[in-house]
């Protein structure tokens, strides 16, 4: 007798006149591949979706940095003339700069009679502080008027990502025009580093952070001191991190045949237990005719 490979057919086919299609049966049929079309177009869209992920640790992410972060400041001033204006940049490593103007630009405001100060300039990974003053002018004004908007002030790289909200721009659209003229205003910096990952292993480094802020006019023995706008900052050892991911193939595959499987499986058994009722149904009525 000869080999007969068919024997390890483990779909056997039944012929076409053995089987009784139903009402039931399509109703429960069209249902089915109604539910599978959906469950395969929302697998589908979260396959094609990247989605975003985040951990916390401790560490330096940006270790070839040589210890400074980037910032940029873009600040108006609008009762404050440009020649009195000036940044200056204090650390705990023992740095103290008076008027800083080097990636800087002051353009002047209501017909010279305010200033918008923006620059970018880097700040070491120590606790410090860098403030708007008059400190660098040449002659220092009685009553200088510190009211302000901040349009901008960000660390490190500009991060756009759809996916990712963080407060890398916290302090932008303060108003302060209304604040005491000859106060001083303090902002209370903890800067948080970022890192961001996209699906090709590419790293951007930013920094977020979370701020706090007091306005007060200051006195010492000899009189009040002059006003100033504080940007105190510390740096979180916690380090964000925000990497790109899609699923893999071999998961989406997966999960497809398990709707595909699942549903024909669920539906089979609920169309037989249908049919068996029907059919244990027909019975008794024939009985009772009889």
């Amino acid at each position: 007798m000869p080999f007969d490979f068919r024997r390890f057919d483990i779909y056997r086919k039944v012929p076409k006149d053995l089987t009784q299609p139903t009402y039931t049966g399509a109703i429960i049929s069209v249902c089915c591949c109604l539910f599978i079309l959906f469950l395969f177009l929302s697998e589908l869209t979260g396959f094609i979706t990247t989605e975003v992920v985040n951990e916390l640790y401790v560490d330096d992410p940006d270790k070839d940095s040589g210890g400074k972060i980037d910032v940029s400041l873009n600040i108006s001033l609008p009762n404050l003339h440009c020649e009195l204006v000036g940044l200056d940049i204090q650390d705990e490593m023992g740095r103290h700069e008076v008027g800083h103007i080097d990636n800087s630009m002051k353009i002047p405001l209501n017909n010279g009679a305010g200033c918008r100060f923006e620059g970018q300039f880097s700040i070491n990974k120590v606790p410090g502080n860098f403030h708007v003053s008059t400190h660098s002018a040449t002659a220092q004004p009685q009553n200088p008027d510190m009211t302000h908007v901040i349009h901008k002030l960000s660390f490190g790289d500009t991060l756009q990502v759809q996916n990712v909200h963080g407060a890398f721009n916290a302090l932008g659209g303060a108003d302060r025009l209304t604040s005491n003229p000859l106060a001083s205003h303090d902002y209370i910096l903890k800067i948080v580093p970022t890192v961001y990952e996209d699906k090709s292993g590419k790293q951007r480094y930013s920094y977020q952070y979370t701020v706090a802020n007091k306005e007060y006019v200051a006195y010492s023995h000899t009189g009040r001191i002059i006003p100033a706008i504080w940007f105190r900052y510390d740096l979180s050892p916690i380090t964000v991190k925000y990497t790109e991911r899609r699923q893999p193939l071999y998961r989406f595959i997966t999960t497809i045949c398990a709707i595909i499987g699942g549903t024909f499986t669920v539906a089979g058994i609920l169309d037989s237990c249908i049919f068996t009722a029907s059919e244990a149904w027909k019975k008794i009525q024939l009985g009772k005719m009889h």
